[in-house]
């Protein structure tokens, strides 16, 4: 991926804020999605938002990051590409991100992939045609989870994945998210909303966690140490970012998986990415040098979001050609 930040949108932070507040989407006003409300095996639910194809062409899923949504920017600008493609489109939220807080006493990590297993095999009795899944940040990384887990029988379920802007290495991550201007502004943000669905929880659930403990968390560490690594199996922070990071087991990935990451992107280190080398010959790394965390805005000001999607989109697409290439000719 050869991609370059225009001249007017310098740096890892300013191109990762502004085309999330202000970049172009590609097509005006919201995607209209139809919902669908899943219960799911433990008796919850989550929603589930359409852009329905005319055709049996294949099925863009699109599992979003961290407090993200169907009408988060990324979202967006990929039902955009969707629709002009004339692909089906799909966002599965994590728990508690539709608008909506989930009943049980749970609710999403970036190892959620159990919950991605689930979504994808009843996408795939639902779907006839080729589906490709693309997760953003959190949810990328959770994607890649699945895929490593499911080894051989990832490609019996999806034709390709791709994670864009994922935590690879969550501790990584979580480091340099807690500190200097990422913990002023991200972490705030973040915790903004995280905090209070917490509190949601723990009215639902009196005695899940300790709610002077989750209102004296300052970053994300702290915060998965209350709420996220008990609620969800783990032990504490560290064991949860550890068991939960995809980047150790990138080379038992068994289907086509690309996986990008900017340089500059202000979560994630680059010293922290992998390299060729450690992931296999199934995964593909794009590193550009510029674009921030899922930002890659371009074009004159106030810039536009149809770059992630078409390149992202032209790859996917390239991997289910070659599968039914490979299927003709077997």
């Amino acid at each position: 991926m050869n991609y370059e930040a225009p001249v007017w949108l310098p740096g890892g932070h300013l191109q990762t804020i502004w085309p999330a507040l202000y970049a172009r989407r590609g097509h005006p006003g919201k995607p209209l999605y139809q919902r669908e409300r899943w219960v799911t095996p433990d008796a919850d639910f989550i929603d589930v938002d359409w852009l329905r194809s005319s055709t049996q062409q294949p099925l863009l899923v699109m599992f979003h990051g961290l407090e993200g949504s169907s009408v988060s920017h990324y979202a967006q600008a990929f039902a955009n590409y969707a629709r002009a493609q004339n692909y089906g489109f799909v966002v599965p939220h994590f728990r508690g991100c539709s608008g909506e807080i989930n009943r049980g006493p749970r609710a999403y990590h970036s190892g959620d992939f159990e919950e991605i297993g689930w979504i994808l095999s009843r996408l795939r009795q639902q779907h006839q045609g080729a589906i490709v899944v693309v997760g953003i940040s959190l949810g990328g990384n959770a994607l890649l989870r699945w895929a490593e887990e499911m080894g051989g029988q990832a490609a019996r379920v999806v034709d390709a994945v791709a994670s864009i802007c994922s935590p690879l290495d969550l501790a990584a991550s979580g480091q340099a998210i807690g500190r200097g201007f990422n913990r002023l502004v991200y972490t705030r943000m973040f915790l903004a909303s995280m905090k209070p669905k917490a509190m949601l929880k723990l009215a639902q659930h009196p005695g899940l966690f300790s709610a002077e403990k989750l209102r004296a968390a300052r970053d994300l560490y702290a915060f998965d140490n209350v709420f996220t690594a008990p609620l969800h199996g783990f032990k504490n922070t560290q064991d949860y970012w550890q068991r939960a990071s995809a980047q150790p087991h990138l080379n038992q990935i068994r289907l086509p998986a690309l996986v990008v990451n900017a340089l500059n992107d202000p979560f994630i280190p680059a010293s922290s990415l992998p390299q060729q080398k450690e992931v296999g010959p199934c995964v593909t790394l794009w590193q550009p040098r510029q674009g921030g965390h899922v930002g890659f805005a371009a074009g004159a000001l106030p810039g536009h979001l149809r770059t992630l999607p078409m390149t992202v989109g032209g790859w996917l697409s390239a991997q289910i050609n070659s599968k039914q290439r490979d299927n003709f000719n077997g």
